[in-house]
């Protein structure tokens, strides 16, 4: 069994995935078949061609951390195939995508030298949880667990509020709208090496808001991965 197939039958996986939105979704692929994320081939949501292009895209992007992290990765820069599949997951209903992203941020993270104790997602507003239907960096942070066999616990830190898109502020404006936005469990985190998982690291705001809030609740240190980043 490839690595793709082993993470797609994963019980828990899709767990956050609601039930008729799944339904909806077989009901539709019926209809219309599913077109690959990549290149739009028909009968398949990832196909192989576009796995060995990922495959071939370089692991060795760097960026610089923002205090109070203590370091960041990503798998490359948010361009091409990593952009456009990176789009689909989060844009497109394709919750499918997030298996060779997630498996290809265990890769990254076997590259590095962390000790980690536990993975934990960006977590979204619930608001737009229910607008999407799933949160997209849990999704990549179950599949990347399950790969490095490290606990995923997306309850150890929840969004207290909806905050303005960030697509449009400067560097200044996303550190001040991500500022207390998030809160931790001090019994998750109390003393362990956190792992981060997201999707995009673009400034760094939503990264450094959360290492925060885990670090205030008594985490002894906090790591970034993403799998893109528009800076290289």
């Amino acid at each position: 069994m490839s690595d793709y197939q082993e993470a797609l039958a994963l019980p828990g996986l899709f767990a956050s995935y609601p039930l008729l939105r799944r339904w909806w979704k077989t009901g539709i692929n019926l209809v219309f078949p599913p077109r690959c994320a990549g290149c739009g081939r028909v009968d398949k949501i990832w196909c192989e061609r576009c796995q060995a292009e990922m495959d071939a895209i370089p692991l060795d992007t760097h960026v610089d951390p923002h205090p109070p992290m203590t370091a960041v990765a990503v798998t490359g820069i948010h361009n091409g195939l990593l952009q456009q599949v990176q789009w689909a997951l989060k844009y497109e209903y394709t919750p499918e995508v997030a298996i060779p992203l997630g498996l290809r941020l265990a890769e990254r993270f076997a590259m590095l030298n962390w000790t980690i104790d536990m993975v934990i997602p960006v977590p979204i507003h619930t608001l737009r949880l229910r607008e999407r239907g799933y949160n997209q960096a849990q999704l990549l942070g179950e599949v990347a667990a399950h790969k490095l066999a490290l606990p995923c616990v997306p309850a150890a830190l929840q969004r207290l509020r909806q905050t303005q898109s960030q697509v449009t502020l400067n560097a200044q404006e996303r550190l001040a709208n991500m500022q207390n936005a998030f809160e931790a469990d001090p019994q998750l985190v109390s003393g362990q090496r956190i792992l981060l998982i997201d999707d995009v690291y673009t400034t760094g705001a939503t990264l450094v808001a959360c290492a925060q809030a885990a670090l205030d609740a008594g985490a002894s240190a906090v790591y970034g991965l993403t799998v893109t980043s528009p800076r290289g």
